[in-house]
């Protein structure tokens, strides 16, 4: 009772009587800015929203609920996966601007309790400065950077976000304009994340919707089948049971020697009305040549590793494939060629084709991944600069990249899609060899799934290239199969479209 009687005044009592309400051991009633509430605001009863907000509020310390939402993205490819790896850096890069920077620049003292109830105030106060509010700034950078990939989001992670930040002014540890300038912070920095990794685009605008022969259970389809393709399944199997009434034709496309696709098809080519093909990317090109040669649709059923074409097409799985076959729904899409030879996703001189072969020989002992680390290492170590001329303009580059239609982030960086396979387009990009380290800072920026900086890494859009190797003749790749060698190099678009298979719902 001493004690107490030597505390100042009423503050002390207040002190006093605050500590006994909420049960909680006596913070030392000296304590800059953190007066406890008056007598009035004291002993009151816990709402559940009270309890709610607080609890909200601590689950964001440090970003563990955003991480927590991050990492359930994680385990749904695509853009679910994308939008949790945007919004897990987005806030990486706002929590750490916030605390080294921004706060200790600021050192806003927090606001007093005497206007805000025990029972709303946190067990643990926070001991850095206000302004802006760290917590407010994160939730807008995880919520706005997901958006961008996946905006259907927002309708969940915004309201989320909102009411982190309100909880901070709820709880007492925050002014409205700290949690208002933190809000603006963190979505700034998603946004800017634009800049070193597009964001994809909206699914495929497939504009040119056509129609193709109708196949009840696939009669008059012809499919070419790669037996090595992808994981090793066989791909047949699911097409068989599917469209019964196709003719599967296995050939392995990269054999050694070559198959001639033109002698095994010419039996069938009379008699067919599609082509199918059920393969890699490589494949998928070589069946469709033959379809354009032959003026026949084309039926893709997804069997490869990373299916570019197919995705791009918004073909997503032999079941999309066989209900477009037997209901004869399809689109029109356009072919690239290089020196009139047709391919459908890229054409790459440098690195890329020396690397496909050291891949391919080290995938049945390692791993098609740890195969592709392992071969990357060995060719970029040792790759040599290529002296080109880019529609007569001389260049020095590692590696050059011509895309069919436009892609939406470096042709280098993955995941990159099309958001159209028919807007008339090439898509030029090269890996610049007068930059400092722009091979190490390519590779670190596949390995991080972003785009590599402009200034190294020039693109441009145009409708037809010509390319001159002063080196002597270089080896081309094709959808990722090697090619020929050669010193001249013509890029077009080749004037009719592949009509392709595609639901409407696909």
């Amino acid at each position: 009772m001493i004690a107490i009687r030597r505390l100042a005044g009423s503050t002390g009592r207040r002190w006093l009587a605050g500590s006994i309400a909420v049960g909680r051991r006596p913070a030392a009633p000296w304590a800059p800015s953190r007066v406890v509430a008056s007598p009035t605001t004291i002993v009151t009863t816990a709402r559940p929203v009270d309890v709610a907000l607080r609890r909200l509020s601590r689950s964001a310390n440090r970003g563990r609920l955003w991480f927590a939402i991050g990492a359930v993205g994680l385990l749904f490819p695509g853009r679910i996966r994308r939008a949790a790896i945007r919004g897990a850096g987005s806030l990486a890069v706002t929590s750490l601007v916030v605390n080294t920077v921004l706060k200790p620049a600021t050192r806003r003292r927090r606001p007093l309790l005497d206007r805000t109830p025990v029972v709303r105030q946190l067990r643990r106060e926070p001991r850095t400065t206000s302004f802006p509010s760290g917590h407010a700034a994160s939730a807008a950078a995880f919520a706005a950077g997901a958006a961008l990939e996946r905006p259907a989001s927002v309708l969940v992670l915004a309201p989320l976000a909102a009411a982190v930040g309100y909880s901070r002014v709820h709880v007492g540890v925050h002014y409205a304009s700290d949690v208002v300038a933190g809000a603006a912070f963190g979505a700034g920095v998603a946004m800017a994340s634009r800049y070193w990794w597009p964001a994809a685009e909206p699914g495929p605008v497939l504009r040119e919707r056509t129609s193709a022969p109708a196949l009840p259970g696939g009669a008059g389809l012809v499919v070419v089948v790669n037996p090595k393709a992808g994981n090793g399944d066989d791909p047949g199997e699911s097409i068989r049971t599917r469209l019964p009434a196709a003719e599967l034709l296995e050939l392995d496309l990269a054999a050694d020697p070559p198959v001639d696709l033109a002698a095994e098809l010419a039996d069938r080519i009379p008699t067919a009305r599609a082509l199918g093909v059920a393969g890699g990317d490589g494949t998928v090109a070589a069946v469709a040549a033959a379809a354009l040669r032959h003026g026949l649709p084309l039926a893709v059923f997804p069997a490869g590793t990373l299916n570019h074409f197919a995705r791009d097409a918004g073909i997503r799985s032999v079941e999309d494939t066989a209900r477009a076959v037997e209901a004869g729904d399809a689109l029109a899409v356009e072919v690239a060629t290089v020196n009139q030879v047709p391919f459908v996703n890229t054409a790459v001189i440098g690195a890329y084709p020396e690397l496909v072969r050291r891949r391919d020989a080290l995938t049945e002992a390692t791993g098609r991944w740890l195969a592709t680390a392992i071969a990357a290492g060995q060719v970029l170590r040792r790759q040599r600069t290529l002296h080109l001329t880019i529609d007569g303009k001389p260049v020095r580059v590692w590696t050059l990249f011509v895309g069919n239609c436009r892609y939406v982030s470096s042709p280098n960086a993955f995941p990159a899609t099309r958001p159209r396979l028919n807007d008339g387009l090439l898509d030029v990009a090269y890996l610049r060899a007068d930059t400092p380290f722009s091979r190490a800072r390519a590779v670190l920026a596949s390995l991080a799934w972003v785009g590599e900086r402009r200034h190294a890494y020039p693109r441009r859009l145009v409708t037809e290239l010509a390319v001159e190797s002063l080196d002597g003749p270089v080896q081309i790749a094709r959808d990722g199969e090697p090619g020929e060698r050669t010193s001249t190099l013509r890029f077009a678009k080749l004037p009719d479209r592949l009509v392709v298979y595609r639901t409407d719902g696909g």
